[in-house]
């Protein structure tokens, strides 16, 4: 966590060009993976893990602690990156993802990995979660809050809005999600294969505070995190614009990338752009 006073702007680009070749090179290694949502969701999870969480990488279960929970599971090479950055385990780590008796499954185990405060995977559950993590620390007078990343391809859950509902009902202003929009999911467009809009007031309606970014602004991404605290009395929704395969030229808005990692000679390409 950055003292809020003194924010690092380079610091947070740097750590993101660094988390983004660890997805290229991790997913590559592995033959599996999703880069694409990965790479789209990276700046908004540096902004969090150096910048906004109270966290420990050397106390990774301390009740103090703020819990993020990876909603878009899929995303998990991103967080996987984000936490050996921050020191949860070593870097070497992150070259067995997806391999046999590796801790780094496809999507989070929080059983296996140190840093992971919710397993998820299945699409649609994880604000579920979220909603009753900030209900138990209201309930039990705790101070920590709790951060939900969402797809927006997931939002087409309906569990998604009854988590969204009850978040409202119960006044958990100590719960923020953040949607990481970036208009794309496995089959196509979001706005072709079920349309979200008009998202903002869809969230509106449901009783939430909302806020928008660009999603690969870190200026706009620590100053939505700041506002967010300022308010009470309900939950909070940042829907930050982001693009799909963000980074790399030949990724960038292109779905076919969602689940698919990059061959040797794309990698090289990629890694180049990154230098």
């Amino acid at each position: 966590m950055t003292d809020k006073d003194k924010v690092d702007i380079n610091l947070l680009k740097s750590k993101a060009q660094s988390v983004r070749r660890t997805i290229l090179n991790m997913t590559s290694t592995a033959k599996s993976g999703h880069p694409g949502g990965s790479l789209s969701v990276i700046d908004l999870l540096v902004s969090l893990y150096f910048y906004e969480l109270h966290h420990d990488p050397q106390d990774p279960e301390s009740g103090e602690r703020d819990r993020l929970v990876l909603c878009k599971g899929h995303a998990a090479p991103a967080l996987y990156g984000v936490l050996a950055e921050s020191g949860y385990f070593p870097r070497e780590e992150l070259n067995k993802l997806r391999k046999i008796n590796s801790m780094l499954e496809g999507h989070p185990c929080r059983k296996s990995i140190p840093g992971i405060d919710a397993s998820t995977g299945s699409l649609g559950q994880g604000l579920s979660i979220s909603c009753g993590m900030a209900a138990s620390a209201k309930l039990a007078g705790q101070k920590h809050r709790v951060y939900a990343i969402l797809g927006d391809g997931e939002i087409q859950e309906g569990q998604v809005w009854e988590a969204a509902m009850a978040a409202s009902h119960y006044k958990l202003d100590n719960l923020c999600a953040v949607l990481d929009r970036n208009c794309l999911q496995i089959d196509g467009g979001t706005e072709e294969v079920m349309s979200i809009e008009p998202v903002v007031d869809k969230w509106l309606s449901f009783g939430w505070n909302v806020l928008t970014c660009n999603g690969h602004s870190f200026e706009e991404i620590t100053e939505a995190f700041d506002r967010v605290r300022n308010h009470q009395n309900r939950p909070t929704i940042i829907i930050a614009k982001t693009t799909k395969g963000k980074g790399i030229s030949f990724m960038e808005g292109v779905k076919e990338y969602h689940g698919r990692p990059l061959n040797p000679d794309e990698l090289t390409c990629a890694l180049e752009e990154l230098a």
